[in-house]
């Protein structure tokens, strides 16, 4: 009967632990993620995109100093882009897809819960030294943003602009 209960006791534990993600993939060598689940929700600055697809690859990089490098990008509406975000700082950072309104709000989560991770699409949670990659498909135009939303990052003007040109 005890076995019996501590099984039980060790099954609700075990469900009931909350479930930690990450935010993209790890790029490169080190990418062991072979898994292509991607959920594909339209979001007002596109949809997640495909491998196949890909009309162009856009190196990212990240820096300690709270800056992007470029900090400002033009791309075409319809173009499905890859982006390898590269942290060539010392702390982690994160390239994050967005408008200004989303990427404001995510940054006040990220205040009150700084260990908050997710896996998003339009996200990539890179550690120093490491690449983060996402795909992703601007079928919108307009001015949106990328930015680090880790505590401390937004806030010092770690983020960019993207402007994504109508396609007609």
């Amino acid at each position: 009967m005890t076995k019996t209960v501590l099984t039980a006791l060790a099954l609700v534990a075990a469900l009931s632990a909350p479930a930690v993600y990450a935010h993209g993939t790890k790029a490169g060598k080190d990418d062991h993620k072979a898994s292509t689940d991607v959920v594909k929700e339209q979001k007002p600055w596109g949809i997640a995109g495909d491998a196949t697809q890909v009309s162009r690859t856009i190196d990212v990089s990240m820096m300690d100093s709270m800056e992007f490098q470029p900090s400002s990008l033009t791309i075409k509406q319809g173009e499905t882009i890859r982006f390898i975000a590269n942290n060539q700082g010392q702390v982690l950072h994160e390239f994050v897809l967005g408008t200004s309104a989303t990427n404001d709000e995510h940054a006040k989560m990220m205040i009150k819960f700084p260990g908050m991770e997710h896996d998003e699409p339009y996200m990539a949670h890179v550690g120093p030294d490491e690449q983060g990659e996402i795909i992703w498909t601007f079928n919108q135009a307009g001015d949106f943003d990328f930015a680090c939303l880790i505590a401390g990052h937004y806030q010092a003007g770690m983020r960019g602009t993207i402007s994504v040109l109508s396609g007609s």
